[in-house]
C-alpha cells in the first residue's frame, strides 16, 4: 500500500488525474474512491440521473442547514459517490464558462490560471461531434455532442428569445456565451460520457494503476509539517496508504475541506472545539461557499411534453424500445435542453443570468412530473456574491458537515434573481411561445409581474440548488487562500487540491467540464514539478 502519488476521490477531477498521472508509467498512482464501481445502467443511460441522485449507492445525499436566503428552508445537495463522482449523476450539460472567469482567477494572482492558459486544456481534453476547430477539441478523450432530442417547446422558446431581442448562439461554448440555444452533453452515441467513463475505464489496465472502491479516506497522515499519506477505511478495515511524493485531494467542495479540517488543516477556532490538534492554522477551509441558485418558473402549454409523454405504461415502454434500439428519443434527455446565457442590463460585459430550459415540470423531481403538460424556464445568477461556508460536526469523517450555503445574501444577488424571473414571463409572453403558453403555472397570477417583493419572497421559498458547488478550498495567496496557483496547500509539503474547491470565484455556467479541466492542469503541474 504504497504509491508514488495518492489521488483521494474518483469524480470529475480525479479520473483526470489517475489518467494522466499514470500515463507515462514512471509512478504509480492510487484512486480511492468511497463510493463502488459505475455499473449500475442508470448511470450511463442520460436520463438515469432521476434514479440516481437521491440513492444513496451513488449520492453522498448532503443536506444544508435552514438557510436564511431560502426563509428558512433546508435543501437537498446531491454529490456523486461512485466512480466518476458527480459527472456519473449530473445532468450531463457541458459548458466551459466565460475566458472572463479565467482571467479574473488570474488578475487574482493565479499565474497559469488566465483563459490563454486554459483554453488548450478544454480543447486537449475533449472531443466535439462537430469536429475540430481553433477553439474546440476533436481527439480529446472527453466526448461531447449535441443534443439527439429535440422538442417543439424548446424550439418555441428559443424561437421566442430572439424575437425578445436576444442573440441566438449555435456554440456558447466558442469563446463567446451570450445568446440562446441547445445545451451541448457529455455523452458519445446515445450514452453518458462521465470522468470514469472518458478518464479511468482506458487507463484501468495500467500496471502502475491502483484503483480502491468503497474505501473513504479518514485522515491524512504527517511527518513534521509534510504529508507522507492517507489513513482510510475499507472493505478490510483500517488501512494507512503511503505516498512517496504527494497526495491530492479530489473530493469536491464539501468531501476536500472536510478531510482537510480533520486532519487539523483549517482555521484554529473552527478546529479546537472538536479536540482537534491545530497543524495548520488555514483560516480559508470551509469558506467562500458559493453555488448557483435556481429559480424554476413553469409554465402549461397546449402540446405535448414529457410530463404526458411518460404518462402510461406503455408509453414508457416504447420509450426503452427507442433507446435501446436507436439510442435517441427520451432516455437521451439531459437536464435540460435548452440554454440561454443573457444579461439582465445592457450594460454588463458579460451574461449574469444562464436558464435551463426543460420540457418537463415537477414540483419535486423524485415524485414525478406534474400531470399536465407544462416546461420549466429555471434561471439562475451566473456569477452571486453570496457566499457561505462549511463547519465540523465531529471530528470523524463519518460525520457529514455542517453546510450553510447563504443564498441571496446581498441586494445584487436578490435584484439579478428578480429580474431572471421577469426575463422568464417576458419570453413566454412572446410569439411563438405566447400561442403556446396556457397559463403560467408558477409563480402564477398571484405573484404580479410589477411586485419585486413578492417575486423574490416566492424564489425564496421555491428555489434550489443547480448542483455547483465551489471555492472552499480556493486558490490565491491572500490569508484566506487554502492553495496557491500550483493547487499545494500553503504551508504544507506532499499535498494539493484539484477539483471544484479551489474555484478563487465560481465559473459562470455549470462546473462538471471546468472541474475536468482543474484535474487536467493539476496533473500537468504534478508531473512538471515531479521532475525537478
Amino acid at each position: 500500500m504504497e504509491f508514488d502519488f495518492i489521488v483521494v476521490g474518483a469524480g470529475s477531477a480525479g479520473c483526470v488525474l489517475a489518467n494522466r498521472l499514470s500515463a507515462d508509467g514512471r509512478y504509480s498512482v492510487a484512486l480511492i474512491e468511497a463510493g463502488g464501481k459505475d455499473s449500475s445502467p442508470w448511470i450511463h443511460i442520460p436520463v438515469g440521473y432521476f434514479k440516481t441522485m437521491g440513492n444513496p449507492k451513488t449520492d453522498w445525499m448532503y443536506k444544508t442547514e435552514p438557510d436564511p436566503g431560502l426563509n428558512g428552508r433546508s435543501i437537498n445537495w446531491p454529490r456523486g459517490k461512485v466512480l466518476g463522482g458527480s459527472s456519473s449523476i449530473n445532468g450531463l450539460l457541458y459548458v466551459r464558462g466565460q475566458p472572463e472567469d479565467y482571467d479574473g482567477w488570474r488578475q487574482l494572482g493565479n499565474d497559469g490560471w488566465g483563459w490563454s492558459d486554459i483554453a488548450p486544456l478544454f480543447k486537449r481534453s475533449e472531443s466535439w461531434e462537430d469536429g475540430e476547430d481553433d477553439v474546440r477539441g476533436g481527439s480529446g478523450p472527453l466526448h461531447v455532442s449535441n443534443s439527439r432530442l429535440k422538442r417543439r417547446v424548446v424550439d418555441a422558446w428559443v424561437e421566442a428569445a430572439v424575437a425578445a431581442g436576444y442573440p441566438e448562439n449555435a456554440d456558447y461554448n466558442s469563446g463567446d456565451q451570450e445568446g440562446v440555444g441547445y445545451f451541448q452533453l457529455t455523452a458519445k452515441n446515445g450514452q453518458r460520457c462521465s470522468s470514469a467513463v472518458a478518464y479511468l475505464r482506458p487507463a484501468l489496465s495500467r500496471a502502475n494503476l491502483t484503483v480502491l472502491t468503497q474505501t473513504a479516506a479518514q485522515k491524512l497522515v504527517f511527518e513534521g509539517r509534510r504529508v507522507v499519506g492517507l489513513e482510510v477505511s475499507g472493505p478490510t478495515g483500517q488501512e494507512t496508504v503511503r505516498a512517496h511524493k504527494e497526495v491530492i485531494l479530489s473530493a469536491g467542495a464539501i468531501g476536500s475541506p472536510q478531510i482537510l479540517m480533520v486532519s487539523g488543516l483549517g482555521g484554529a477556532d473552527d478546529l479546537k472545539p472538536h479536540g482537534i490538534e491545530v497543524v495548520q492554522d488555514l483560516k480559508g477551509v470551509g469558506k467562500n461557499l458559493q453555488d448557483h441558485l435556481q429559480a424554476r418558473p413553469v409554465f402549461k402549454v397546449n402540446l405535448p411534453t414529457v410530463n404526458t409523454e411518460v404518462g402510461n405504461i406503455f408509453k414508457q415502454a416504447l420509450m426503452g424500445v427507442e433507446y435501446l434500439v436507436k439510442k435517441t428519443g427520451p432516455m437521451t434527455m439531459a437536464a435540460s435542453l435548452g440554454q440561454g446565457f443573457l444579461k439582465t442590463r445592457p450594460d454588463l460585459a458579460t451574461p449574469d443570468i444562464q436558464f435551463h430550459v426543460q420540457p418537463w415540470s415537477a414540483d419535486n423531481p423524485s415524485e414525478g412530473p406534474h400531470k399536465f403538460s407544462a416546461f420549466t424556464a429555471s434561471v439562475l445568477q451566473l456569477r452571486p456574491e453570496s457566499a457561505g461556508h462549511l463547519e465540523l460536526k465531529s471530528a470523524s469523517m463519518n460525520d457529514y458537515p455542517v453546510i450553510h450555503p447563504n443564498y441571496l445574501a446581498t441586494k445584487t444577488d436578490c435584484d439579478t434573481i428578480v429580474e431572471g424571473i421577469k426575463i422568464a414571463r417576458r419570453i413566454a409572453d412572446t410569439a411563438p411561445l405566447k400561442e403556446i403558453v396556457t397559463q403560467e403555472h408558477a409563480p402564477g397570477s398571484e405573484v404580479a409581474a410589477d411586485d419585486d417583493d413578492a417575486i423574490l419572497n416566492w424564489a425564496r421559498d421555491t428555489a434550489t440548488t443547480i448542483y455547483h458547488p465551489t471555492g472552499t478550498c480556493k486558490m490565491g495567496s491572500d490569508p484566506m487562500a487554502v492553495v496557491d496557483a500550483r493547487l499545494r496547500v500553503h504551508g504544507i509539503g506532499g499535498l494539493r487540491v484539484a477539483d471544484a474547491s479551489i474555484m478563487p470565484i465560481i465559473v459562470s455556467g455549470n462546473t462538471n467540464a471546468p472541474a475536468m479541466v482543474i484535474g487536467e492542469k493539476a496533473s500537468d503541474m504534478i508531473l512538471e514539478d515531479a521532475r525537478t
